[in-house]
């Protein structure tokens, strides 16, 4: 479990996609680490298959699938946190790394010192129910506050310090997103079903 709390991005070294999955190797930022040590990389609960200068991890086909890892290159920047530990502050909130989709940036604004971005999920329709103003969503594994919500996107507010310690400030219009819904939100929408 995470908390949507970014503490490190790292260099990606490579990307190894097959028909068995995708291993994704990342430059480690200094952390002392073990195999079977999780970790949240752009969002996605990641399981450490090696660890030193560099730390290796593996996808299967449904994370591909779900997910924009199959999009990532060698070069490129990732979001990293460490899982939780019972001690830790929640300050974010409760990220599970179950990526549910991507999305796509369809506008950046700029407003005083934040900035806004406006997300289209893959199937708005099968997901914009999980949405609510003010709510929480996780965007590469960052706790966000939904600022807007309309039937086909989202709109999240940024603020300076978010920006220069995340990919963030590497993203624009077409650009992607994992995206993880508000556990809560999830189960309430199940248990309202029945």
């Amino acid at each position: 479990m995470f908390t949507g709390i970014i503490k490190k991005t790292a260099r990606v070294k490579s990307v190894e996609k097959s028909s068995e999955g995708l291993t994704l190797k990342v430059r480690n930022p200094g952390w002392r680490l073990k195999k079977g040590n999780s970790i949240a990389v752009n969002g996605v609960c990641s399981t450490v298959i090696a660890s030193g200068i560099t730390l290796a991890f593996q996808y299967m086909p449904e994370t591909v699938a779900r997910s924009a890892a199959g999009a990532l290159r060698a070069g490129e920047t990732v979001n990293l946190e460490p899982s939780l530990k019972v001690s830790d502050r929640l300050d974010g909130h409760i990220v599970l790394g179950h990526v549910d989709t991507v999305g796509t940036i369809i506008a950046v604004k700029k407003e005083g010192n934040s900035q806004t971005f406006t997300v289209k999920p893959r199937e708005p329709k099968k997901f914009m129910k999980f949405v609510a103003e003010k709510g929480s969503v996780a965007l590469d594994g960052v706790s966000l506050t939904v600022t807007k919500v309309r039937p086909l996107y989202f709109a999240v507010k940024l603020i300076p310090y978010t920006l220069e310690n995340t990919t963030f400030k590497n993203k624009k219009v077409g650009s992607f997103f994992n995206v993880e819904f508000d556990i809560l939100a999830k189960y309430l929408k199940k248990l309202s079903k029945r």
